[in-house]
């Protein structure tokens, strides 16, 4: 087996704005294990506030190439036992584990969702982000936009743009990125009206989730604070739902997992992702159909996506049933 990698830039179509920053690119790394004729593709992204650092991922990777050409191929699970061993950022394991569930696929020309009984059928929709900016400019993409389900940004708590929002009648969330104060979501967690949202997104910095009472009218989701399988049962009195990321994880082996046992404890789940090109959200699309949420915008929101397979379009997952994750760089 072959293991080869490159950093690429993906432009943004607008400036994102989120409570953490505003961004106009992101980092991406592109892992491609190959074999015979045969090429599979995963990816990772710098996200600063996940203090990510792909130039660490490179050295890491060159240090690990030679143990890459003695693998035979192996079923994904004992694949994935392989990358346990070698101590890697799972932001770096989610590529390298996706990368060969699209390989493996390929080898034994079945898709994802078929080597898994994955239901395929009626997939959740997916969001759009909309992101920080004044109310005014918020509304007028949600009325403009060909998506039905919005995730809108926020920057701190304003009870005012709450009002607008719950008035349009529209499908939206909220996520605040951790800028809620307790006082926030006291007011939140109280008030009937809130229910009205399909969710709210990570409201308070990582490990600052004890005002949260997943009894309240406020459908709390957890990005951040979850972060793995060990988390969840932790979790369990605060949230009502949990944000599912690849890279956050360590890849769809353990994403499988971690969706099983979330539900085992009554969680919502949501597939989520962050800015990504096609190869990072078809890995993500491949698990839409055991989640309550989808929010795989990541691609829609760049305007050099260097590939291409499953996707989604205003909304809709597009699943391509081709082998592995059906990823083809351009």
């Amino acid at each position: 087996m072959e293991l080869n990698f490159e950093l690429k830039t993906l432009q943004l179509k607008e400036t994102f704005s989120i409570a953490y920053g505003n961004y106009d690119t992101r980092e991406a790394l592109l892992v491609e294990l190959s074999y015979l004729n045969c090429k599979g593709y995963g990816e990772c992204v710098a996200i600063d506030y996940y203090h990510i650092d792909l130039k660490s991922f490179i050295i890491r990777l060159k240090e690990i190439q030679p143990l890459f050409e003695k693998q035979t191929v192996v079923h994904p699970e004992d694949f994935f036992r392989f990358l346990s061993t070698l101590n890697l950022h799972p932001f770096l394991r989610s590529a390298l584990d996706c990368a060969y569930w699209d390989l493996f696929g390929k080898l034994e020309n079945k898709s994802f969702t078929e080597l898994n009984h994955i239901p395929s059928g009626n997939l959740a929709e997916s969001s759009i982000t909309i992101s920080v900016a004044g109310i005014e400019d918020q509304i007028r993409k949600i009325e403009k936009s060909n998506w039905n389900i919005f995730k809108v940004k926020c920057k701190g708590l304003h009870k005012d743009n709450i009002e607008k929002l719950l008035r349009l009648n529209r499908n939206i969330a909220l996520d605040s990125n951790a800028s809620f104060t307790d006082q926030d979501c006291l007011w939140l967690q109280e008030n009937e009206k809130i229910s009205q949202f399909s969710y709210l997104e990570q409201p308070r910095p990582v490990d600052q989730y004890t005002v949260l009472k997943k009894e309240g009218f406020a459908n709390w989701m957890a990005d951040e604070d979850s972060q793995d399988l060990n988390s969840l049962e932790e979790l369990l009195p605060y949230y009502k739902s949990v944000n599912i990321k690849l890279m956050k994880c360590g890849g769809l082996t353990p994403a499988l997992e971690m969706i099983r046992k979330a539900k085992e404890l009554g969680y919502t789940t949501m597939i989520g992702c962050m800015t990504e090109s096609t190869v990072g959200i078809s890995a993500g699309c491949v698990l839409a159909g055991l989640t309550d949420f989808v929010d795989l915008d990541g691609a829609n929101l760049i305007s050099n996506d260097y590939a291409s397979g499953n996707f989604v379009e205003n909304g809709k997952i597009i699943l391509s049933g081709k082998p592995g994750l059906g990823i083809v760089v351009k």
